[in-house]
Protein backbone atom coordinates (compact mmCIF):
# COMPACT_ATOMS: atom_id res chain seq x y z
CA UNK A 1 0.00 0.00 0.00
CA UNK A 2 1.54 3.27 -0.43
CA UNK A 3 1.41 6.05 2.48
CA UNK A 4 0.86 9.39 2.80
CA UNK A 5 4.80 10.47 3.62
CA UNK A 6 3.99 13.97 3.27
CA UNK A 7 6.49 14.29 0.36
CA UNK A 8 4.19 15.09 -2.24
CA UNK A 9 5.41 13.48 -4.81
CA UNK A 10 7.59 11.16 -4.07
CA UNK A 11 7.16 7.70 -5.21
CA UNK A 12 8.30 4.53 -3.91
CA UNK A 13 11.59 3.04 -4.42
CA UNK A 14 10.45 0.61 -7.55
CA UNK A 15 9.50 3.75 -9.62
CA UNK A 16 12.21 6.36 -10.76
CA UNK A 17 11.26 9.55 -13.20
CA UNK A 18 12.98 8.04 -16.14
CA UNK A 19 10.61 4.96 -15.93
CA UNK A 20 7.60 7.72 -16.46
CA UNK A 21 6.38 7.77 -20.05
CA UNK A 22 4.59 10.85 -18.69
CA UNK A 23 6.14 12.56 -16.01
CA UNK A 24 4.18 14.71 -12.94
CA UNK A 25 5.89 17.55 -13.97
CA UNK A 26 8.34 19.29 -16.41
CA UNK A 27 9.96 22.48 -16.82
CA UNK A 28 9.68 24.71 -19.52
CA UNK A 29 13.35 25.69 -20.82
CA UNK A 30 13.83 27.26 -24.05
CA UNK A 31 17.30 28.66 -25.37
CA UNK A 32 16.83 32.16 -24.14
CA UNK A 33 16.87 30.61 -20.31
CA UNK A 34 20.04 28.23 -21.43
CA UNK A 35 21.75 31.45 -23.32
CA UNK A 36 20.70 33.65 -20.39
CA UNK A 37 22.42 31.47 -17.81
CA UNK A 38 25.34 31.10 -20.17
CA UNK A 39 25.73 35.14 -20.45
CA UNK A 40 26.41 35.49 -16.24
CA UNK A 41 29.10 32.36 -16.63
CA UNK A 42 30.72 34.53 -19.12
CA UNK A 43 30.88 37.53 -16.55
CA UNK A 44 32.49 37.71 -13.11
CA UNK A 45 29.80 38.52 -11.28
CA UNK A 46 27.68 34.93 -9.99
CA UNK A 47 26.23 36.41 -6.85
CA UNK A 48 25.03 40.03 -5.77
CA UNK A 49 24.56 41.79 -9.24
CA UNK A 50 22.45 43.16 -11.47
CA UNK A 51 20.52 40.38 -13.01
CA UNK A 52 19.01 39.57 -8.79
CA UNK A 53 17.67 43.42 -9.38
CA UNK A 54 15.74 43.12 -12.35
CA UNK A 55 14.45 39.97 -11.73
CA UNK A 56 12.98 41.39 -8.29
CA UNK A 57 11.70 44.17 -10.28
CA UNK A 58 10.13 41.84 -12.27
CA UNK A 59 8.49 39.83 -9.84
CA UNK A 60 6.91 43.04 -7.76
CA UNK A 61 5.71 44.36 -11.16
CA UNK A 62 4.04 40.75 -11.39
CA UNK A 63 2.51 40.90 -7.97
CA UNK A 64 1.66 44.54 -7.99
CA UNK A 65 3.93 45.59 -5.48
CA UNK A 66 6.76 47.65 -5.02
CA UNK A 67 9.24 45.77 -3.80
CA UNK A 68 11.13 42.64 -4.85
CA UNK A 69 12.95 40.63 -2.49
CA UNK A 70 14.82 37.29 -4.57
CA UNK A 71 16.07 34.69 -1.83
CA UNK A 72 17.09 31.08 -2.04
CA UNK A 73 13.41 29.38 -1.96
CA UNK A 74 9.75 29.78 -1.13
CA UNK A 75 10.49 28.31 2.55
CA UNK A 76 13.43 30.90 3.36
CA UNK A 77 11.20 33.66 2.36
CA UNK A 78 7.99 32.27 4.38
CA UNK A 79 10.89 32.02 7.17
CA UNK A 80 11.84 36.17 6.64
CA UNK A 81 8.62 36.74 6.65
CA UNK A 82 8.24 35.38 10.19
CA UNK A 83 11.43 36.89 11.04
CA UNK A 84 10.26 40.56 10.18
CA UNK A 85 6.97 40.49 11.47
CA UNK A 86 8.66 40.07 14.98
CA UNK A 87 7.09 36.98 16.05
CA UNK A 88 8.48 35.01 19.04
CA UNK A 89 7.74 32.43 21.68
CA UNK A 90 4.46 32.78 22.78
CA UNK A 91 3.01 34.41 19.40
CA UNK A 92 -0.38 32.28 17.92
CA UNK A 93 -0.49 32.32 14.01
CA UNK A 94 -3.55 31.38 12.70
CA UNK A 95 -3.20 28.89 9.49
CA UNK A 96 -4.30 26.17 7.03
CA UNK A 97 -3.92 22.57 7.93
CA UNK A 98 -4.26 21.40 4.23
CA UNK A 99 -0.98 22.94 2.58
CA UNK A 100 2.87 21.92 1.94
CA UNK A 101 4.57 21.62 5.47
CA UNK A 102 6.65 25.21 4.33
CA UNK A 103 3.83 27.23 5.52
CA UNK A 104 3.51 25.41 8.91
CA UNK A 105 7.46 25.19 9.14
CA UNK A 106 8.02 28.36 8.53
CA UNK A 107 5.86 29.60 12.38
CA UNK A 108 7.85 26.91 13.97
CA UNK A 109 10.93 28.26 12.92
CA UNK A 110 10.41 31.74 14.27
CA UNK A 111 9.14 29.79 17.60
CA UNK A 112 5.49 31.11 17.52
CA UNK A 113 2.31 28.47 17.54
CA UNK A 114 0.81 27.66 14.57
CA UNK A 115 -3.09 27.97 14.94
CA UNK A 116 -4.86 25.56 12.07
CA UNK A 117 -8.71 26.29 11.09
CA UNK A 118 -10.38 23.65 8.80
CA UNK A 119 -10.49 24.50 4.86
CA UNK A 120 -13.24 25.45 2.49
CA UNK A 121 -14.42 22.30 0.38
CA UNK A 122 -14.70 24.67 -2.74
CA UNK A 123 -11.70 26.35 -2.65
CA UNK A 124 -9.60 24.72 -0.72
CA UNK A 125 -7.72 27.14 1.13
CA UNK A 126 -8.73 28.26 4.74
CA UNK A 127 -12.94 28.58 5.90
CA UNK A 128 -12.73 31.96 5.77
CA UNK A 129 -15.79 31.70 7.92
CA UNK A 130 -13.72 30.13 10.97
CA UNK A 131 -10.86 32.16 11.01
CA UNK A 132 -12.20 35.23 13.58
CA UNK A 133 -13.15 32.24 16.32
CA UNK A 134 -9.78 31.25 16.37
CA UNK A 135 -8.27 34.89 17.26
CA UNK A 136 -7.14 35.11 20.44
CA UNK A 137 -5.08 37.61 22.59
CA UNK A 138 -2.10 35.60 21.32
CA UNK A 139 -3.09 36.11 17.89
CA UNK A 140 -0.01 38.08 16.00
CA UNK A 141 -0.34 36.83 12.39
CA UNK A 142 -2.25 34.91 9.81
CA UNK A 143 0.27 32.35 6.89
CA UNK A 144 -3.05 32.07 3.88
CA UNK A 145 -1.89 29.60 1.74
CA UNK A 146 -3.44 29.71 -2.12
CA UNK A 147 -3.47 25.73 -2.29
CA UNK A 148 -2.74 25.19 -6.13
CA UNK A 149 -2.76 28.85 -7.00
CA UNK A 150 -6.09 29.39 -6.42
CA UNK A 151 -6.54 33.05 -4.80
CA UNK A 152 -10.21 32.62 -2.96
CA UNK A 153 -11.26 33.93 -0.04
CA UNK A 154 -7.93 36.36 -0.07
CA UNK A 155 -9.63 39.55 -0.65
CA UNK A 156 -11.85 38.49 3.22
CA UNK A 157 -9.13 37.48 5.17
CA UNK A 158 -7.44 40.77 4.10
CA UNK A 159 -10.34 42.45 5.93
CA UNK A 160 -10.60 40.01 9.04
CA UNK A 161 -6.42 40.62 9.70
CA UNK A 162 -7.06 44.50 9.30
CA UNK A 163 -10.09 44.68 11.38
CA UNK A 164 -8.45 42.58 14.28
CA UNK A 165 -5.18 44.20 13.78
CA UNK A 166 -2.91 41.13 12.34
CA UNK A 167 -0.21 40.66 10.02
CA UNK A 168 -1.03 38.82 6.62
CA UNK A 169 1.54 36.20 4.98
CA UNK A 170 0.54 35.51 1.48
CA UNK A 171 1.94 31.98 0.90
CA UNK A 172 1.50 32.85 -3.03
CA UNK A 173 3.83 29.98 -3.85
CA UNK A 174 2.12 28.26 -6.27
CA UNK A 175 -0.02 31.28 -7.73
CA UNK A 176 2.03 33.24 -9.76
CA UNK A 177 0.77 35.54 -12.38
CA UNK A 178 -2.57 34.47 -11.06
CA UNK A 179 -5.30 36.98 -9.99
CA UNK A 180 -8.90 38.33 -8.59
CA UNK A 181 -11.00 40.02 -11.08
CA UNK A 182 -8.32 40.46 -13.89
CA UNK A 183 -8.44 38.71 -17.12
CA UNK A 184 -6.06 39.16 -20.26
CA UNK A 185 -2.09 39.17 -20.12
CA UNK A 186 -0.30 39.49 -17.13
CA UNK A 187 2.10 41.91 -19.05
CA UNK A 188 -0.89 44.36 -19.27
CA UNK A 189 -1.80 47.05 -16.20
CA UNK A 190 -5.17 46.17 -15.52
CA UNK A 191 -7.63 48.60 -13.67
CA UNK A 192 -9.55 46.11 -11.45
CA UNK A 193 -8.52 43.42 -9.65
CA UNK A 194 -5.85 42.04 -7.47
CA UNK A 195 -2.74 40.18 -8.57
CA UNK A 196 -2.00 36.99 -6.12
CA UNK A 197 1.02 38.43 -3.91
CA UNK A 198 -0.66 41.87 -3.65
CA UNK A 199 -2.48 40.82 -0.41
CA UNK A 200 -1.25 42.28 3.39
CA UNK A 201 1.95 43.16 4.50
CA UNK A 202 3.83 40.60 2.23
CA UNK A 203 3.65 37.33 -0.48
CA UNK A 204 5.97 34.81 -1.29
CA UNK A 205 6.44 33.13 -4.35
CA UNK A 206 7.94 30.20 -5.02
CA UNK A 207 10.31 28.87 -7.76
CA UNK A 208 11.03 25.30 -7.91
CA UNK A 209 11.15 23.44 -11.31
CA UNK A 210 7.14 21.97 -10.91
CA UNK A 211 5.63 25.59 -10.82
CA UNK A 212 4.65 28.23 -13.16
CA UNK A 213 8.19 30.03 -13.54
CA UNK A 214 11.54 28.32 -11.97
CA UNK A 215 14.57 29.56 -11.23
CA UNK A 216 16.05 25.83 -9.89
CA UNK A 217 15.71 26.52 -6.38
CA UNK A 218 14.59 29.82 -5.61
CA UNK A 219 12.39 32.41 -3.84
CA UNK A 220 10.82 35.88 -4.05
CA UNK A 221 9.29 38.07 -0.89
CA UNK A 222 7.31 40.90 -2.23
CA UNK A 223 5.75 43.37 -0.59
CA UNK A 224 4.81 47.12 -0.55
CA UNK A 225 6.30 48.43 3.07
CA UNK A 226 9.72 49.80 2.61
CA UNK A 227 10.81 48.44 6.53
CA UNK A 228 9.60 44.83 5.88
CA UNK A 229 11.43 44.90 2.97
CA UNK A 230 14.66 46.18 4.42
CA UNK A 231 14.73 43.80 7.55
CA UNK A 232 14.08 40.75 4.68
CA UNK A 233 17.18 42.14 2.80
CA UNK A 234 19.16 42.23 6.33
CA UNK A 235 17.73 39.05 7.14
CA UNK A 236 19.02 36.86 3.69
CA UNK A 237 22.23 38.13 3.65
CA UNK A 238 23.89 37.50 6.92
CA UNK A 239 22.00 40.45 8.78
CA UNK A 240 24.16 42.57 7.20
CA UNK A 241 23.57 46.51 7.26
CA UNK A 242 24.80 48.55 5.29
CA UNK A 243 28.04 48.46 2.96
CA UNK A 244 30.84 46.89 5.06
CA UNK A 245 30.57 43.42 4.52
CA UNK A 246 32.32 42.57 7.79
CA UNK A 247 29.49 44.39 10.05
CA UNK A 248 26.41 42.24 10.90
CA UNK A 249 23.30 44.04 12.37
CA UNK A 250 21.11 40.94 13.53
CA UNK A 251 21.31 37.39 12.90
CA UNK A 252 20.84 36.34 9.56
CA UNK A 253 20.91 33.37 7.41
CA UNK A 254 22.90 32.83 4.18
CA UNK A 255 18.78 32.50 1.66
CA UNK A 256 20.77 34.76 -0.99
CA UNK A 257 19.82 33.92 -4.95
CA UNK A 258 22.71 33.71 -7.57
CA UNK A 259 23.38 35.63 -10.14
CA UNK A 260 22.64 32.26 -12.36
CA UNK A 261 19.03 31.77 -10.86
CA UNK A 262 18.50 35.24 -11.39
CA UNK A 263 19.00 34.88 -14.93
CA UNK A 264 16.74 32.07 -15.57
CA UNK A 265 14.29 33.73 -13.64
CA UNK A 266 14.49 36.80 -15.77
CA UNK A 267 14.02 34.46 -18.65
CA UNK A 268 11.09 32.95 -17.59
CA UNK A 269 9.24 36.33 -16.26
CA UNK A 270 9.77 37.57 -19.47
CA UNK A 271 8.11 34.54 -21.31
CA UNK A 272 4.96 34.52 -18.44
CA UNK A 273 2.03 34.97 -20.80
CA UNK A 274 3.59 32.22 -23.17
CA UNK A 275 3.39 30.50 -20.20
CA UNK A 276 0.20 30.61 -18.29
CA UNK A 277 -1.52 30.67 -21.57
CA UNK A 278 -0.48 26.87 -22.27
CA UNK A 279 -1.11 26.19 -18.47
CA UNK A 280 -4.64 26.78 -19.81
CA UNK A 281 -4.82 25.20 -22.57
CA UNK A 282 -3.67 22.14 -20.64
CA UNK A 283 -6.31 22.88 -17.65
CA UNK A 284 -9.01 23.24 -19.89
CA UNK A 285 -8.21 20.19 -22.26
CA UNK A 286 -8.40 18.40 -18.46
CA UNK A 287 -11.78 19.77 -17.38
CA UNK A 288 -13.35 18.98 -21.06
CA UNK A 289 -12.15 15.28 -20.87
CA UNK A 290 -13.39 14.96 -17.27
CA UNK A 291 -16.21 16.82 -16.97
CA UNK A 292 -18.62 14.15 -17.35
CA UNK A 293 -17.14 11.59 -14.96
CA UNK A 294 -19.32 10.96 -12.26
CA UNK A 295 -16.52 9.72 -9.52
CA UNK A 296 -14.36 12.47 -9.92
CA UNK A 297 -14.97 16.08 -8.61
CA UNK A 298 -12.83 18.50 -10.39
CA UNK A 299 -11.42 22.01 -9.82
CA UNK A 300 -13.62 24.58 -8.55
CA UNK A 301 -12.88 27.50 -10.63
CA UNK A 302 -15.16 30.99 -10.03
CA UNK A 303 -15.36 33.34 -13.25
CA UNK A 304 -13.65 36.24 -11.38
CA UNK A 305 -11.09 33.50 -10.87
CA UNK A 306 -7.94 34.42 -13.19
CA UNK A 307 -5.97 30.79 -12.55
CA UNK A 308 -2.25 30.56 -12.88
CA UNK A 309 -2.43 26.64 -13.03
CA UNK A 310 0.26 25.19 -10.66
CA UNK A 311 -0.73 21.69 -11.04
CA UNK A 312 -4.82 19.88 -11.93
CA UNK A 313 -5.70 17.96 -9.06
CA UNK A 314 -8.61 15.96 -9.01
CA UNK A 315 -11.26 14.89 -5.90
CA UNK A 316 -12.23 10.95 -5.73
CA UNK A 317 -16.38 11.39 -4.88
CA UNK A 318 -17.60 9.59 -2.09
CA UNK A 319 -17.80 6.52 -3.47
CA UNK A 320 -13.87 6.40 -2.26
CA UNK A 321 -11.76 6.39 0.11
CA UNK A 322 -7.87 7.26 0.77
CA UNK A 323 -6.84 3.25 0.04
CA UNK A 324 -8.85 3.73 -3.46
CA UNK A 325 -7.33 6.81 -3.96
CA UNK A 326 -3.50 5.11 -3.18
CA UNK A 327 -4.41 1.92 -5.36
CA UNK A 328 -5.21 4.33 -8.16
CA UNK A 329 -1.70 6.11 -7.98
CA UNK A 330 -0.18 2.91 -7.67
CA UNK A 331 -2.10 1.94 -10.45
CA UNK A 332 -1.26 5.45 -12.91
CA UNK A 333 2.68 5.07 -11.63
CA UNK A 334 2.37 1.37 -12.82
CA UNK A 335 1.35 2.29 -16.49
CA UNK A 336 4.40 4.98 -16.65
CA UNK A 337 2.13 7.95 -15.65
CA UNK A 338 3.07 10.73 -12.77
CA UNK A 339 0.46 10.99 -10.17
CA UNK A 340 0.56 12.17 -6.56
CA UNK A 341 -1.65 12.45 -3.55
CA UNK A 342 -1.51 16.41 -2.87
CA UNK A 343 -1.31 17.45 0.54
CA UNK A 344 -1.43 14.96 3.26
CA UNK A 345 -2.94 16.71 6.36
CA UNK A 346 0.42 18.74 8.43
CA UNK A 347 -1.88 18.12 11.32
CA UNK A 348 -1.11 14.67 11.20
CA UNK A 349 2.67 14.88 10.20
CA UNK A 350 4.79 13.03 12.87
CA UNK A 351 6.48 15.92 14.64
CA UNK A 352 3.37 18.47 14.34
CA UNK A 353 1.38 15.83 16.23
CA UNK A 354 4.06 15.70 18.46
CA UNK A 355 4.66 19.26 18.69
CA UNK A 356 0.64 20.47 18.95
CA UNK A 357 -0.83 17.09 20.46
CA UNK A 358 -3.08 17.37 17.01
CA UNK A 359 -4.86 14.06 16.13
CA UNK A 360 -6.92 12.45 13.28
CA UNK A 361 -11.06 14.02 13.21
CA UNK A 362 -9.25 17.51 14.29
CA UNK A 363 -10.10 18.99 11.06
CA UNK A 364 -12.30 17.03 8.96
CA UNK A 365 -12.77 18.74 5.91
CA UNK A 366 -9.23 18.87 5.60
CA UNK A 367 -8.83 15.32 6.11
CA UNK A 368 -11.50 14.00 3.84
CA UNK A 369 -10.63 16.07 1.12
CA UNK A 370 -6.64 15.22 1.77
CA UNK A 371 -7.56 11.14 1.47
CA UNK A 372 -9.19 12.00 -2.06
CA UNK A 373 -7.12 14.00 -4.22
CA UNK A 374 -4.65 12.85 -6.85
CA UNK A 375 -2.56 15.27 -9.03
CA UNK A 376 -2.39 14.49 -12.38
CA UNK A 377 0.68 15.16 -14.72
CA UNK A 378 0.72 18.46 -15.77
CA UNK A 379 3.28 20.66 -17.72
CA UNK A 380 3.54 23.59 -20.02
CA UNK A 381 4.50 21.50 -23.31
CA UNK A 382 1.58 18.24 -22.41
CA UNK A 383 -0.33 17.74 -25.57
CA UNK A 384 -3.65 16.56 -25.87
CA UNK A 385 -2.67 13.11 -26.64
CA UNK A 386 -0.85 13.37 -23.46
CA UNK A 387 -3.89 14.47 -21.49
CA UNK A 388 -5.90 11.67 -23.25
CA UNK A 389 -3.81 9.29 -22.67
CA UNK A 390 -3.35 10.38 -18.95
CA UNK A 391 -7.73 10.30 -18.56
CA UNK A 392 -7.64 7.05 -20.59
CA UNK A 393 -5.45 5.07 -17.90
CA UNK A 394 -7.68 6.96 -14.58
CA UNK A 395 -10.64 6.19 -16.01
CA UNK A 396 -10.11 2.11 -16.74
CA UNK A 397 -8.50 2.02 -13.18
CA UNK A 398 -11.55 3.44 -11.42
CA UNK A 399 -13.58 1.40 -13.31
CA UNK A 400 -11.46 -1.38 -12.07
CA UNK A 401 -11.33 -0.36 -8.65
CA UNK A 402 -15.26 -0.20 -8.11
CA UNK A 403 -15.15 -3.77 -9.70
CA UNK A 404 -12.85 -5.01 -7.53
CA UNK A 405 -12.32 -3.39 -4.26
CA UNK A 406 -13.86 -5.08 -1.02
CA UNK A 407 -17.14 -4.20 0.48
CA UNK A 408 -16.99 -1.83 3.34
CA UNK A 409 -17.92 -2.92 6.51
Amino acid sequence: MLKDTGNAGRMPARFTIMDMLIPLSSPDITQAEIDAVIDVLKTSTLSIGPKIEQFEQACATVAGRRHGIGVSSGTSGLHLCMLAAGLKPGDEVITTPFSFVASTNCILFAGARPVFVDIDPKSLNIDVSRVESAVTDKTKAIVAVEAFGHPGGMVELERIAQRNELILIEDCCEGFGGGIGEHGPVSAVHARGRRIGSFGRAGVFGFYPNKQITTGEGGMIVTDDDRFAALCRSYRNQGRDGMNWLAHARLGYNYRLSEINAALGIAQVLRIDEILSARRRVANAYMRRLMTNPSLILPNIDESIDMSWFVFVVRLSDLFDAADRDELIIGMRQSGIGASNYFPPIHLQPYVRDALGTKPGDFPVCEYVSNRTIALPFFNRMTEGQVNLVCDTLEKLIERRLVTRKPRT
